[in-house]
C-alpha cells in the first residue's frame, strides 16, 4: 500500500479497513457469480442431504432449520437479485479500494458514496425485513469505514498536491 500512511493509529485502522474490504470485495464477487451458476433445487438439495445427519440426530436443530428455512425460500428470481446485488457491491467496492491504494483521490468521495448508498439500502432492509445480527455488523462496519474515509481523505486534501516533475534534462554542449 504505497499511497497509504500509517503513521497513526487512525490511519492503521484505515488501512486495515480498506484490506477487510478487499477481501469482503472479492468474497461478494465470488458469491455472486456463483449465485449465478447455481441452480435453486441443487442448493436445496445440497443443503437437505448436508444437513440430514444432525436433522437425524436433532431435528431441532437451530442452525440446521433456519439454514434449510432460508434456502427453500430461494428462487429463481432473488437469486438473480442477490447475484446482481453482491457482484455489482463487491466489484464496485473492489474498484475503489484499489484506487485509493493507487492513490487516485476520486476514489475516497467514491468509496464514501458507495459505502453510504449500501449502507442506506441495508438500513431500509432492516427496517422492511427486521433486525438481523449480519446486516447489523456489515451496517456499523460500512459507517466505520464511511468515517475513517472521511477522515483519510480530509488529512489528504489539506496537503496539496506535489506538482509532477519533469525528468531531469541533461542538455550537454560541447
Amino acid at each position: 500500500m504505497r499511497h497509504l500512511s500509517t503513521r497513526t493509529a487512525i490511519d492503521k485502522a484505515f488501512a486495515l479497513a480498506l484490506g477487510l474490504k478487499a477481501i469482503d470485495a472479492l468474497g461478494e464477487a465470488a458469491g455472486g457469480l456463483w449465485l449465478l451458476l447455481i441452480d435453486p433445487r441443487w442448493l436445496q438439495g445440497w443443503a437437505a442431504a448436508f444437513f440430514a445427519p444432525e436433522l437425524r440426530e436433532d431435528p431441532h436443530d437451530f442452525l440446521a432449520t433456519h439454514i434449510l428455512h432460508g434456502v427453500a425460500q430461494f428462487r429463481p428470481h432473488a437469486m438473480l437479485f442477490a447475484a446482481a446485488y453482491l457482484l455489482s457491491h463487491g466489484v464496485a467496492k473492489l474498484v475503489v479500494v484499489v484506487e485509493i491504494v493507487r492513490g487516485r483521490r476520486w476514489a475516497y468521495p467514491g468509496l464514501i458514496a458507495l459505502t453510504a448508498l449500501f449502507a442506506a439500502y441495508q438500513l431500509y432492509r432492516m427496517a422492511v425485513a427486521g433486525l438481523t445480527p449480519g446486516y447489523l455488523a456489515l451496517t456499523l462496519f460500512d459507517l466505520a469505514i464511511i468515517a475513517l474515509t472521511v477522515v483519510e481523505y480530509a488529512k489528504l486534501r489539506s496537503h496539496p498536491r506535489q506538482p509532477r516533475r519533469a525528468p531531469p534534462c541533461h542538455d550537454r554542449r560541447d
